[in-house]
């Protein structure tokens, strides 16, 4: 929760927007116990930031399957090279 004396400092980070709801997704939304505390913009918000956190993670993870993924082993530069080492027995 907001502390109430600190309210005019964090109004000033937010921006106003307008979002289009399907009636019965707002309806849902709204029964929920999480909104019914914290309040509709205060959930949204948070799933914006984890939709961001998930969406930056599968970008990351997209980047390394184009990098490695494409070739098995260590590619043509490296042919011989990954039978050349020897790990010590345990």
């Amino acid at each position: 929760m907001i502390d109430p004396s600190c309210l005019w400092l964090y109004n000033t980070n937010m921006k106003a927007i307008q979002v289009m709801f399907d009636e019965r997704l707002l309806a849902r939304l709204d029964a929920t116990d999480e909104v019914i505390k914290e309040g509709r913009s205060a959930v949204l918000r948070r799933a914006a930031a984890d939709y961001l956190r998930r969406r930056r993670r599968f970008t990351i993870a997209e980047s390394y399957r184009q990098a490695y993924g494409a070739e098995e082993g260590l590619g043509d530069d490296y042919v011989g090279w990954d039978e050349q080492g020897e790990w010590p027995e345990p």
